[in-house]
């Protein structure tokens, strides 16, 4: 059974945000804390291990009596999309204003077991 974490208006742009979280697309995981956690990225890779630690926990939370570590899980799915802009003016020379755009994103990280995925596999084969 999957678990979702959502993360809603995370103050960085969506495009440096995707280049994390294609690092971590499809891993086991631990793998996946593994490669957050030693990434140089200052502002995203904290970000987006503190979320796959909380769908870890809603995992936990939904198959009470599981061990993590016996459910081979694995990030199944992550995206990110763009939120809100910030829109702000920086003056320039002769009377001009260059336009500032200060993006934010929402991230959607979305674990499953190993075991609940060939379980799916095969109900969908089988009803085909």
């Amino acid at each position: 059974m999957e678990a979702v974490a959502r993360l809603n208006n995370c103050p960085t742009s969506p495009r440096k945000m995707r280049l994390i979280v294609d690092l971590i697309r499809g891993k086991k995981v631990e793998e996946a804390l593994h490669i957050l956690r030693f990434n140089n990225a200052k502002e995203s890779a904290p970000r987006v291990e503190k979320l796959l630690l909380s769908a870890i926990a809603n995992w936990g939370q939904k198959n009470e009596g599981a061990r993590v570590e016996e459910a081979e899980l694995f990030v199944k799915t992550v995206f990110v999309d763009s939120g809100a802009m910030l829109k702000r003016v920086l003056p320039a020379p002769q009377g001009r204003a260059h336009r500032i755009r200060k993006r934010s994103n929402h991230v959607t990280l979305i674990v499953d077991s190993k075991a609940a995925a060939k379980t799916a596999a095969v109900e969908t084969a089988t009803e085909a």
